[in-house]
């Protein structure tokens, strides 16, 4: 915890809203329920919450996000944000596009890229993850709860993880600092969320292109718009955070959500 102590001031030294106020926990049970929690009691927009261990951190789709003490990045931070719900994929897609271009500050020369819709890998490894939810007042959002989990300091994974999973210490030739790890991520998305809220992807896409790493590739999915098994070279993302995927049929489908693997 003492290198996070730092975290705060590095955070008003760059003037991002983003992390202030900073709540920095040695144990939780997830950061997104303190988040939740504080922000029915009114939080303001910005609020971060940084915990050194989880006992329920989760990622998509009900998965848990386990992480050693005080070793990685678990954060949570509440954007107060109205927007439609169409705003939440793009929201996802520049949180992680945020922790894309922090991890590759701190470890110059290495690939980081994005895998649609909310992995951060570096060579094929999965180095951070990104969760998106929403709190909602009849069709409108009224507030967004980024959740994130960022591999730092672990060296060794457990055998489920091995050869899918990596961490900054693994591959910046430097000992990552956590506290300028996050205060980056934090003004990366202060830059940024803003612009997608109100306009989509379009002024962004570049950079998502860039990061894309499954552009070119074939992908399957078990959720494609058709509701089933779907199967096409992947050929981007629009402007709502959807992945263009062009079938053998030459019709190009675009998936909002679901399970993308390689083929």
């Amino acid at each position: 915890m003492p290198d996070l102590k730092r975290a705060p001031a590095l955070v008003a030294e760059r003037g991002s809203q983003l992390g202030q106020p900073m709540h920095v926990l040695g144990y939780t049970t997830s950061t997104s329920d303190e988040a939740k929690r504080a922000a029915k009691t009114g939080a303001p927009h910005g609020a971060t919450w940084v915990a050194e261990q989880q006992s329920a951190g989760r990622g998509r789709q009900g998965r848990t996000w386990e992480s050693p003490h005080g070793e990685n990045l678990l954060f949570s931070v509440l954007l107060r944000v109205a927007c439609p719900p169409s705003r939440i994929p793009p929201i996802a897609l520049v949180s992680g596009l945020a922790v894309r271009d922090a991890v590759a500050r701190a470890a110059p020369g290495v690939s980081v890229g994005i895998k649609w819709p909310n992995d951060v890998l570096v060579d094929g490894r999965k180095i951070a993850g990104v969760l998106v939810e929403a709190i909602t007042l009849g069709s409108r959002v009224e507030a967004v709860i980024v959740g994130i989990g960022l591999n730092v300091h672990t060296r060794v994974f457990p055998d489920e993880l091995e050869g899918r999973a990596t961490s900054v210490a693994l591959v910046a030739k430097q000992t990552p600092d956590r506290a300028e790890l996050l205060a980056d991520v934090l003004a990366n998305l202060d830059r940024d969320v803003h612009i997608v809220v109100g306009r989509g992807l379009g002024l962004l896409r570049p950079r998502l292109e860039a990061a894309d790493v499954l552009r070119g590739k074939r992908v399957k999915s078990d959720a494609g718009d058709r509701g089933a098994v779907d199967e096409g070279v992947a050929s981007g993302i629009d402007d709502e955070g959807r992945l263009l995927v062009r079938r053998d049929d030459g019709v190009t489908s675009r998936w909002s959500a679901g399970e993308v693997h390689l083929v």
